[in-house]
C-alpha cells in the first residue's frame, strides 16, 4: 500500500505561498548558468570556495515589505522591523506540516533556484519521521515538479562525504539534522576534541571543518518544532553557526514568534474539518463516600497536602485538605465516624521518599485508599478503548479502513516485564488486555469480524509494544532521545504502511509516552492513556495529536467524509474537566485565548469593489480603528474578549457598525464568529447511532421528492477568447504602475540633551532606485504560461498590446504577479456565464438505496434531535441555524418529509463539488406540492460567502435547471420562518 497526497488543499497552499512571497523581487530561476566577474551565478546560486550557495539578492528592507503586505493578507500582527530572517508558520498538528515545508522547498527552487537547505529536528523520532516523508512523497513530488531531482540524507558524523556533497552539488540538496549534532561546539582551540564532530577539523575534508561546507552554502534552514529546538543560548548559537540565509520554523505551538507568516490554529482545523473530530469518553469512579476515602497528593516539610472526604451542611464533598503530624481525620472530616481513629502517625519530606502514614495505612505521593482499585480503572479503560475499536471496524472494515488503537504507557513494566531468570513474561496491561479482549470477542455482534480466524491463536498477534531496547534486548524506559529510541522510532515508522493494511492482524499499538511526539498515523481512531499515579505528565494534546490525520483507505487515498473520521479519547477524568483542561493547555501553548480579540485581526478582511472588481483589504490602520469602536460600543471588555452583547447581535446580524466599516461587513461577521467558536469535543457517554427511518424512505411523499432530484448532470465550459484578450488588456492598462525597487538611505545625527536624553535628528534622507549588475529578465511568456495554462500566442497578444511593458523591466516579479492576477480573475468572471449544464440521462442519478449504507453518528443534546419526518431517527446538524430549520420542519403541519442530504449526493463544479444542505416537500393548502433543495450554510448568508462559495451555489442552479424536473433551488437562507412564510405565501 502507498499513501497518496492531494495536491490542491487551500490552506496547505495558502501556507506554501506565504513562504514564497517572502522573497517577491527575487531574480527567477532561469535555465543556463551564466559568468559574473570569475563566478559562476544563476538565479538563487553562487560559486563558493567550498561549493554552491544559495544567493539572496533582495534586501532587508525588501523582505520586511513582503512580510509586511503577507501578514495583512493573513490577518497576523504586522513586523514593524524585520530583527533576523526568522520566519514562524503555525500549523495544527494532523494537518501536514512536513508535507508543507517539504513542498516549499521545491517551490522556492522553482521560482528562486535556492537548492541548499537544513532541517533541523530536537529528537530522533521526528527525525525518523521527517526521513520517512521524504521516502513516501518522493513519487508525488515527481509528478508535480517534472521530476526535479533532489537528494536527502540524515547527518551522520561517520559519513562526512555526504556533507561534502551536500556543499557541492547544483541540485536540491536536503540534509536532516537533530539539534544534538551540532549544539556542542567550542571557543577555545584547544578543547576541540570536546564539540561535537561537525565543529572539528577533519583531514578527509582538507583540513575544514564540516559546519564550514554547510556554512558556504548559505542553507534555508527549516526548524520542526522550534519549541523544542532553541530554547537555550547554545541552541540558538548552533542554528546561527549554520549561517542561514533563512530560518523558516513550523509547529503547532511556537514560544517565540519571530516575524509570523501564516497561522492555521486548532480552532480553524477543526472547524474546517482539516482534522478529526475528538469525541471524550470519560472514565472515572463516582465517589461513593462508603469507605474512608484519602489519596497523598503532595509532601513538604513537616506537612502533607491530602484530598479526603468532608461532610458540610449535611452534605459529603471530597475536599483538599493539609494535615501535619498528629492531626485527626476524624475532626478535619467533619466528624464522619467512617475516620475514628485516623490519626497522621508519620510525615516523612525526604527527597524520594515523601510520604505519610495513617492509622496503619502507607501513602507514597498518588496512592490512594477507599477508592476503587486503581487497576480496576485501567481495566476498565482497555475495555472500553476495545469495544470502540471493535465497533469501529464492523462499520469501517467494509470500506476498506483499517482501524488502530494506541495505548500510552508510563512504564515498560506494565506491559512487557521480566522473570528472575530474565525471561519476557506479560506485564499486568498485556494480561489484562487479553483477557478483556477473548470476552468482547465472543459477543455475537462481533462474529463477522473473525470468520475464518483462529481467536486463540491469533490475540497475541493483535497487540504490540514499541519500546526502546538495551544492549541485551531487554525492553526499557527511556525519555525519546536515546540512541535505543532511535531503534524503535525507526521500526514504527518503516511499519507505517504495513500497520494500515487489513492483512496485518496488529491493530492494538502499546508504547512509551516518550512517542508523544514525532510520530502518528492517519487510522488511530482510539487513544488511551493508562498511566500510574507517579507517573509523568504528558499533555492531553500530546496525546490527541498522535492521532488527529484524517484517515485513509486501503488505497492509500485519504477518506473525506467526516463521519469516519472521530478520535475517541479515553480519559479517566470527566468530560467538563478534560474539554475545560484541553482549552488551558491550547491557550498556555499557543498564546492565544479563545474568545479574544487583537487590534490587527481584522487587517486581513477584503470585499470586491463593484466598480473595479479589484479586492479591497481593510489594512491595520482601519483594523486597529474598528477594534476601538467594538470597545467603545461594548461589543469587547478592555481585555480584548468579547461581551454577551456581542454574541446577542452577532447572533441577530445586528452588529451597530459605523458606515466606514460597511463594506466589510459580511467578512467581519465571519471573523468575529471564529474568534468565539470553543472546540468542538464531544462528549462519547452521549454517542447515537442514527437509524434508518424505513417508513419515511419507502412512502410515496419522499420518493416522489427523490425523484425530483436524484439526476445526475455534465457540464461544458467556453470561454470566450477573444473577451478574454481584449478584458485582460483593459485591465493591465489600468493596473497602478510598477516601480523599479528603491533603496531608502537615511542619515541621522545623534543629539545628547539633559532632559531629553539621547535622540537620533535627521540630516538627510534619499530614495534611489536599485540597480544590479546582474539584472536578468526571466522569460515573461513562459511564466505567465505556466500560471494561467493560456497558449503562447494568446500571452504574447495580451503583453503586445496592454503597452506595459516597461513596468516588467523595473520590477519582473511584480509583474508577472499583476498580470497572473488579472488574467485569471477575467477568466474566473467569463467562466461565470460560460459554463452550461446537461441532464446526463434517465439512467445516471443518485439510488435512494444509498441512504442504507450511510453511517451516522449523533451526539444527543449537543448536534441532534429526533426526527420523524426524515430518512434518519434524528438530523444531525452542523450549526444552530440548521437545527432551527430541522426543528421548524419537524414541528411545521405544511411540510411533508424533508432530508438533511448526505455527503454523497454531490454536484461537479469547475472549481470542487457542492453537497447543499435540504431538500423537502411543501403543502401549499392541500392543492399544490412544491418541492425545494434549500441552502442554510451555517451561520451564513448569502452576501457573507467568500467568492469560491457564491460560485458553487450559482453552479447549483444551473444544474437543478438543466434536469428540469420542477424542483425549485433557494438559498442560502439564515431564517426559516421567512422561508416558510415566503413559500406559503407564493
Amino acid at each position: 500500500m502507498k499513501l497518496k497526497f492531494i495536491s490542491d488543499l487551500d490552506y496547505q497552499k495558502q501556507a506554501i505561498d506565504s513562504v514564497v512571497q517572502i522573497f517577491n523581487g527575487q531574480k527567477m530561476k532561469q535555465s543556463n548558468f551564466t559568468v559574473y566577474y570569475g563566478t559562476q551565478e544563476q538565479a538563487g546560486m553562487i560559486q563558493t570556495a567550498l561549493g554552491i550557495g544559495n544567493r539572496l539578492d533582495l534586501t532587508s528592507y525588501e523582505i520586511l515589505k513582503n512580510v509586511q503586505e503577507i501578514q495583512m493578507k493573513n490577518g497576523l500582527p504586522r513586523s514593524e522591523t524585520l530583527d533576523g530572517m526568522n520566519f514562524t508558520v503555525e500549523m495544527e498538528t494532523g494537518t501536514g506540516k512536513t508535507y508543507v515545508y517539504l513542498r516549499t522547498i521545491y517551490e522556492l527552487n522553482k521560482h528562486y533556484g535556492f537548492t541548499k537547505f537544513v532541517i533541523v529536528v530536537p529528537s530522533v523520532a521526528i527525525r525518523e519521521g521527517v526521513y520517512k516523508s521524504l521516502q513516501i512523497t518522493k513519487e508525488h513530488f515527481n509528478e508535480l515538479y517534472d521530476h526535479t531531482p533532489l537528494e536527502y540524507f540524515i547527518y551522520d558524523s561517520q559519513k562526512l562525504d555526504q556533507v561534502r556533497n551536500f556543499a557541492t552539488a547544483t541540485t536540491i540538496q536536503v540534509m536532516i539534522i537533530n539539534i544534538d549534532a551540532f549544539r556542542k561546539s567550542f571557543e577555545d582551540p584547544e578543547k576541540e576534541d570536546k564539540a561535537n564532530v561537525i565543529h572539528r577539523t577533519n583531514d578527509r575534508l582538507n583540513g575544514y571543518r564540516p559546519i564550514e561546507f554547510i556554512q558556504q552554502t548559505n542553507p534555508i534552514v527549516i526548524i520542526d518544532e522550534p519549541q523544542s529546538v532553541d530554547t537555550t543560548p547554545k541552541s540558538k548559537m548552533a542554528i546561527k553557526s549554520l549561517n542561514p540565509l533563512c530560518t523558516l520554523r513550523y509547529s503547532a505551538t511556537h514560544v517565540d514568534k519571530y516575524n509570523m507568516i501564516y497561522r492555521l490554529d486548532a480552532v480553524d482545523a477543526y472547524n474546517q474539518k482539516l482534522v478529526k473530530k475528538i469525541e471524550v469518553m470519560s472514565i472515572r469512579s463516582e465517589p461513593s463516600y462508603n469507605l474512608p476515602y484519602i489519596k497523598l497528593l503532595e509532601v513538604k516539610e513537616g506537612k502533607a497536602k491530602i484530598e479526603i472526604d468532608v461532610e458540610m451542611s449535611g452534605k459529603v464533598k471530597r475536599k483538599t485538605k493539609t494535615v501535619k503530624y498528629g492531626d485527626d481525620l476524624y475532626d478535619i472530616s467533619g466528624e464522619r465516624e467512617l475516620y475514628r481513629g485516623y490519626i497522621v502517625e508519620q510525615i516523612d519530606w525526604t527527597q524520594g521518599n515523601e510520604s505519610i502514614e495513617v492509622n496503619g495505612h502507607y501513602l507514597r505521593i498518588g496512592d490512594v485508599i477507599g477508592d476503587v482499585d486503581d487497576d480496576e480503572i485501567k481495566r476498565y479503560q482497555i475495555r472500553k478503548t476495545i469495544e470502540e475499536h471493535l465497533d469501529k471496524e464492523l462499520r469501517l472494515k467494509p470500506r476498506g479502513i483499517k482501524v488502530l488503537s494506541l495505548f500510552f504507557i508510563d512504564k515498560v513494566a506494565n506491559y512487557r516485564d521480566y522473570d528472575k531468570d530474565g525471561n519476557p513474561v506479560k506485564g499486568k496491561y498485556a494480561i489484562m488486555f487479553e483477557e478483556e479482549y477473548n470476552k468482547l470477542i465472543q459477543k455475537p455482534k462481533y462474529h463477522t469480524l473473525f470468520n475464518d480466524i483462529d481467536v486463540d491463536m491469533d490475540v497475541e498477534k493483535v497487540h504490540n509494544g514499541y519500546f526502546a531496547q538495551d544492549k541485551k534486548g531487554k525492553l526499557k524506559d527511556t525519555k525519546g532521545n536515546t540512541q535505543a529510541d532511535s531503534d524503535v522510532y525507526n521500526l514504527i515508522m518503516k511499519d507505517k504502511e504495513r500497520l494500515l493494511s487489513l492483512d496485518e492482524p496488529l491493530r492494538f499499538i502499546f508504547s512509551h509516552s516518550a512517542l508523544r511526539e514525532g510520530w502518528d498515523n492517519p487510522n488511530v481512531f482510539q487513544i488511551c492513556t493508562l498511566k500510574d499515579s507517579s507517573g509523568t505528565y504528558v499533555s492531553r494534546r500530546q496525546e490527541i495529536g498522535r492521532g488527529l490525520r484524517l484517515a485513509v483507505d486501503q488505497n492509500g487515498e485519504r477518506v473525506q467524509d467526516y463521519n469516519v473520521n472521530t478520535l475517541t479519547v479515553m480519559a479517566n477524568e470527566s468530560y467538563e474537566e478534560f474539554v475545560d483542561n484541553l482549552q488551558k493547555e491550547m491557550e498556555e501553548e499557543t498564546g492565544v485565548t479563545f474568545g479574544k480579540f487583537e487590534e490587527h485581526v481584522f487587517a486581513k478582511l477584503v470585499y470586491i469593489d463593484e466598480n473595479t472588481e479589484e479586492p479591497v483589504q481593510m489594512g491595520y490602520d482601519l483594523s486597529t480603528k474598528l477594534y476601538e469602536e467594538l470597545k467603545q460600543k461594548n461589543y469587547i471588555d478592555h481585555h480584548g474578549k468579547a461581551t454577551q452583547q456581542l454574541k446577542e447581535d452577532l447572533e441577530n446580524y445586528k452588529l451597530n457598525l459605523s458606515d466606514e466599516f460597511q463594506p466589510w461587513q459580511p467578512s467581519i461577521y465571519k471573523e468575529i464568529n471564529h474568534y468565539l467558536k470553543q472546540l468542538p469535543i464531544k462528549d462519547g457517554s452521549k454517542k447515537k447511532k442514527v437509524q434508518l427511518n424505513k417508513a419515511i424512505l419507502d412512502s410515496k411523499e419522499f420518493l416522489e421528492l427523490w425523484d425530483k432530484i436524484k439526476y445526475k448532470t455534465v457540464y461544458s465550459v467556453k470561454i470566450d477568447s477573444e473577451q478574454l484578450i481584449k478584458k485582460s488588456i483593459e485591465s493591465i492598462q489600468k493596473m497602478p504602475h510598477i516601480d523599479k525597487v528603491r533603496i531608502l538611505s537615511q542619515k541621522e545625527k545623534v543629539i545628547m540633551d539633559k532632559v531629553e536624553g539621547i535622540q537620533g535628528q535627521t540630516v538627510s534622507k534619499r530614495i534611489e532606485d536599485y540597480v544590479t549588475a546582474h539584472h536578468t529578465l526571466p522569460d515573461v511568456i513562459t511564466e505567465l504560461q505556466n500560471r494561467t495554462n493560456l497558449t503562447r500566442k494568446t500571452i504574447v497578444r495580451i503583453l503586445v498590446n496592454c503597452k506595459r511593458l516597461e513596468d516588467f523591466k523595473n520590477n519582473p516579479q511584480k509583474f508577472i504577479e499583476a498580470v497572473t492576477n488579472i488574467i485569471q480573475r477575467e477568466m474566473k468572471l467569463l467562466l461565470k456565464d460560460g459554463v452550461k449544464y446537461y441532464k446526463i440521462g434517465e439512467n445516471s442519478y443518485y439510488a435512494v438505496e444509498l441512504f442504507q449504507s450511510e453511517e451516522l453518528i449523533a451526539y444527543l443534546n449537543d448536534n441532534a434531535i429526533q426526527s420523524e419526518k426524515s430518512p434518519y431517527d434524528h438530523i444531525v446538524y452542523d450549526s444552530d441555524i440548521e437545527a432551527s430549520f430541522a426543528q421548524r420542519f419537524e414541528n411545521d403541519e405544511n411540510v411533508k418529509v424533508y432530508v438533511k442530504l448526505p455527503s454523497w449526493f454531490k454536484i461537479d463544479t469547475p472549481i470542487g463539488s457542492y453537497n447543499p444542505d435540504w431538500a423537502l416537500v411543501v403543502d401549499k393548502d392541500g392543492e399544490e406540492k412544491l418541492f425545494f433543495v434549500l441552502e442554510t450554510k451555517g451561520t451564513e448568508i448569502e452576501e457573507f460567502l467568500r467568492p469560491k462559495e457564491r460560485a458553487k451555489i450559482e453552479f447549483a442552479r444551473k444544474h437543478f435547471e438543466a434536469i428540469g424536473t420542477n424542483i425549485e433551488f433557494i438559498g442560502p437562507e439564515k431564517d426559516v420562518d421567512d422561508f416558510m412564510l415566503r413559500t406559503l405565501n407564493r
